[in-house]
């Protein structure tokens, strides 16, 4: 139960620092996801950057460097799939011939007989899904990044965007091309493609894109855009 007191914030390594106040005198309630603190925050609070009281994590990143990040990095993202998808992605040399494949020519490798399903879930979950939730995002919170009006159908957009997350799976991909690649050394000489280091590049901008996205933050602007 949170403690009925009055709000508390005040600067703290940068940040704001919140204190535990009364459920009911606020809109919204967050946890914090380390410690599980409960605080009772409203608009004003939600649209500047926030600390948890008790163990320091950041609970809400701010108006505009929330929106921005989530916005920039899924718009880098995106791209750098795109260009991932045509140019070389692994190298095969044995007896002086050198293959070349890109990610387009892999799952076009799994389209016949019983590979077909395992062709879908390949350009399922590695390439569409991701380039998916990354044009939801850029739909969704790209106006209200501008301090424009959401377009309509902003917040179903979002909220696909949010529940697409554990389906994106190219951080997995990745590390199933490096296993193999040890597999492989001993019939091959085998190298990877700049499109390895692309796609390298864009996980690791998804990663910390995800240290942007506060749906709370993400939230509390969208509504305020959609009104």
């Amino acid at each position: 139960m949170v403690n009925t007191d009055n709000i508390r914030h005040t600067a703290w390594n940068e940040c704001a620092d919140l204190g535990d106040f009364g459920m009911s005198e606020a809109k919204q309630i967050i946890a914090c996801p380390v410690c599980d603190t409960l605080y009772a925050i409203d608009d004003e609070i939600a649209a500047v950057p926030t600390n948890c009281r008790r163990c320091g994590h950041r609970l809400t990143y701010g108006e505009r460097a929330a929106i921005a990040g989530v916005v920039g990095m899924a718009f880098a993202s995106a791209t750098l799939m795109l260009v991932a998808l045509f140019v070389p992605f692994l190298e095969l040399s044995n007896g002086g011939r050198t293959i070349s494949t890109s990610l387009v020519h892999v799952v076009a490798g799994f389209s016949r007989g019983i590979m077909v399903p395992l062709g879908f879930a390949v350009l399922g979950f590695i390439i569409l899904l991701p380039l998916l939730r990354f044009l939801l995002l850029i739909f969704s919170l790209g106006p209200v990044a501008f301090h424009k009006s959401a377009l309509p159908g902003a917040a179903i957009a979002l909220r696909i965007a949010i529940a697409l997350k554990p389906w994106a799976m190219a951080e997995v991909f990745m590390v199933g091309v490096a296993v193999a690649l040890v597999k492989l050394s001993d019939l091959a000489f085998t190298d990877v493609g700049v499109g390895f280091w692309i796609l390298a590049v864009a996980v690791l901008i998804t990663a910390y894109q995800e240290t942007f996205m506060c749906r709370h933050t993400l939230w509390t602007e969208l509504n305020r855009a959609q009104q």
